[in-house]
């Protein structure tokens, strides 16, 4: 390693900004706001870090993450799943903000985590809107099945609940659309995803949004990323099962409800999807192999800029 590398770790708290710094082991707070963000800023540049990272906190990272990204440092976020686990590697079972800010740092020391794209302002509102549509979605559901058993002395409160949330949903597809169509590549990108049978607008919104790399990367990468890749699971002769596991959960989800949609009605995915279940693969199985497949069709659509054409063979993604 080269002595002159300096790495940080940040953990992110609702009110505080624990900052460690290997190899020197600096550690130093700071407080959750704009002057405490422009202060940690200002400290940062000085160790000229080769590599900061920070854990993925439902959004509380989002401020911290855009100002140092808008100075030019080197900045990666992963997900906490990976520092627990890191921590544990190394023995570390204790858990502080102070402890948590020295283990990424270590993270970011010992793994060095490839440097990613992140979203600028316009990603980071789509994905918050495509969050939304989600939220209100589940809401209109779980008040319909309220509905179905309520008395009589209830029933009109969630029945006007229902159709406010209704409302809500129709105003928040609106702005998805606009904020699209409003964007010339993500316009030209949205058409190429909705050429393909099977995909809608709220997939389309779901991959430009949480999925970035979506024509940039390898069939392999895209699938790993995605958590529809078959993982290896063998020691020595065994040879266990293959599963799927990791990956961005939105953009799974959103895969999974195209292509049920693809298995009806998109002739490629259907046969597909029927010779696996001919060929007596389990159902979950084929289903899953059927979202990598649909996965790696879409990168390589965008990857060429090219809509869906069913009878012309894909270029390699």
């Amino acid at each position: 390693m080269n002595p002159k590398q300096t790495f940080v770790g940040i953990d992110v708290a609702k009110k505080e900004l624990e900052v460690s710094i290997r190899p020197n082991g600096i550690q130093k707070s700071f407080p959750n706001t704009n002057e405490g963000i422009s202060q940690l800023f200002a400290f940062l540049t000085s160790f000229t870090p080769s590599l900061v990272v920070l854990e993925a906190t439902g959004g509380l990272e989002i401020e911290v993450v855009n100002a140092l990204v808008n100075g030019s440092l080197p900045v990666v976020v992963v997900n906490a799943r990976q520092i627990r686990n890191f921590a544990k590697a190394v023995g570390v079972l204790a858990k502080t903000d102070r402890i948590d800010a020295d283990i990424i740092a270590h993270f970011a020391e010992a793994v060095k985590p490839e440097i990613r794209p992140l979203k600028d302002e316009q990603a980071q509102k789509l994905h918050a809107l495509n969050v939304r549509h989600r939220q209100l979605v589940q809401m209109i559901s779980a008040e319909k099945n309220r509905l179905s058993q309520s008395p009589k002395w209830t029933r009109k409160t969630i029945q006007d609940h229902i159709e406010w949330l209704t409302r809500e949903l129709r105003r928040i597809d609106r702005e998805i659309s606009h904020l699209i169509k409003n964007s010339p590549i993500w316009r030209e990108k949205d058409a190429i995803l909705q050429s393909f049978k099977g995909v809608g607008s709220v997939t389309s919104s779901v991959l430009l949004a949480a999925l970035p790399e979506l024509g940039t990367l390898t069939a392999r990468k895209i699938s790993a990323l995605a958590g529809v890749a078959p993982l290896n699971r063998d020691s020595g002769k065994f040879r266990g099962k293959r599963f799927v596991w990791g990956g961005r959960k939105e953009v799974r989800c959103a895969l999974y409800m195209a292509t049920l949609s693809a298995i009806r009605f998109n002739p490629t995915i259907k046969s597909f999807y029927q010779r696996l279940i001919h060929a007596g693969k389990p159902r979950k199985v084929a289903m899953t192999a059927c979202m990598r497949k649909t996965l790696v069709i879409l990168n390589s659509m965008i990857k060429h800029m090219t809509h869906w054409q069913p009878h012309t063979p894909m270029k390699n993604a």
